[in-house]
């Protein structure tokens, strides 16, 4: 098989409210879980109780990335406050 070569290079990636897209993410797969439990012996009854574990799987995939976009907009935080390897300020070791 012949070798790949990328014509151009890739963009850089988007950056926008991650956290708030995250969270808004994790919301709707809430309401959709609870918006099915009262209907659970429908789906029990037509073996499709799957649709509402996984809106439940979804919402605790949600926490589990909130809480990492989050841990992740604060590294990014400290990072651009901190000053680039080298430019310390005069007198400090």
């Amino acid at each position: 098989m012949a070798k790949w070569t990328p014509k151009h290079e890739a963009p850089e990636p988007l950056e926008g409210p991650v956290v708030a897209t995250i969270t808004g993410g994790t919301v709707i797969w809430f309401v959709l879980f609870l918006a099915q439990v009262p209907f659970y012996a429908w789906f029990a009854d037509r073996d499709l109780t799957w649709w509402v574990w996984t809106c439940l799987a979804g919402g605790g995939l949600g926490l589990i990335g909130i809480w990492y976009v989050r841990r992740r907009d604060a590294a990014l935080k400290r990072a651009a406050a901190r000053p680039p390897h080298g430019d310390a300020p005069a007198g400090t070791t």
